[in-house]
């Protein structure tokens, strides 16, 4: 039990590393293509495509594997983080998108007109309630990014699926073995799921965490970010 303690450890590590900088990747992606000149919009659509359209596994296997060909050298730890932030960037950066579309030309032009700033439009108008429109799939994807994590083991990684794996290879007990792997992932699965959406009722309130949620109007944004 204790090296499942400390393979579960490192999946929570793993897992939140990437949940940030991969959500981080995907906004810029998605801001890229929303507002970039198309020069600099296709090659973030190639980086959409090629890795929602290319097994985990083998992002995995070009980044562990490939990259000390090229001199770049990486431990099993930081290409696991690597490949997880960049198939998350893919996913998200999609999520992103449709939340900011969904946002109304008109809601933009009514902050022009109530003399908000651009900062204050992007950051009150455009990304908050896009982001809270779409939260629900954000964590859905961030859920499946953590289980995905045991991808991981395959280059030695000890997260929780490897030290699973290394308990069954030691002690022949794989039902047991993976039983109680299963068990922790499914917890850590329910525990993440909830603290997410605790995370967006604190940020967006009870409602906004919904999926249904059309967030505030811009007069109201405007009452709120000006005095």
């Amino acid at each position: 039990m204790p090296a499942l303690i400390e393979g579960m450890l490192l999946t929570i590590e793993l897992s939140i590393s990437a949940i940030i900088c991969g959500s981080a990747l995907g906004l810029l992606v998605a801001l890229l293509r929303h507002l970039a000149p198309p020069s600099l919009r296709w090659p973030m659509t190639v980086y959409v495509e090629l890795i929602r359209n290319t097994p985990f596994l083998i992002q995995l296997y070009i980044i562990f594997f490939g990259l000390p060909a090229y001199g770049v050298k990486v431990t099993a730890i930081e290409a696991g983080l690597i490949a997880m932030t960049i198939n998350l960037g893919a996913y998200t950066s999609e999520i992103f998108r449709a939340g900011i579309d969904s946002i109304h030309r008109s809601q933009i032009e009514a902050g022009h007109a109530l003399a908000l700033t651009r900062l204050q439009i992007f950051r009150h108008i455009i990304l908050k309630p896009a982001i809270q429109k779409v939260w629900p799939s954000l964590v859905s994807q961030f859920v499946l990014m953590m289980l995905t994590s045991s991808v991981c083991s395959f280059i030695s990684v000890e997260e929780l699926s490897g030290a699973a794996s290394t308990i069954q290879s030691a002690t022949f007990r794989s039902f047991e073995t993976y039983m109680v792997a299963g068990v922790l992932y499914l917890a850590l699965a329910i525990v993440l799921k909830f603290g997410l959406f605790a995370l967006g009722s604190f940020f967006f309130g009870r409602k906004a965490a919904r999926a249904r949620s059309f967030g505030p109007t811009t007069l109201a944004i405007a009452k709120e970010v000006k005095p």
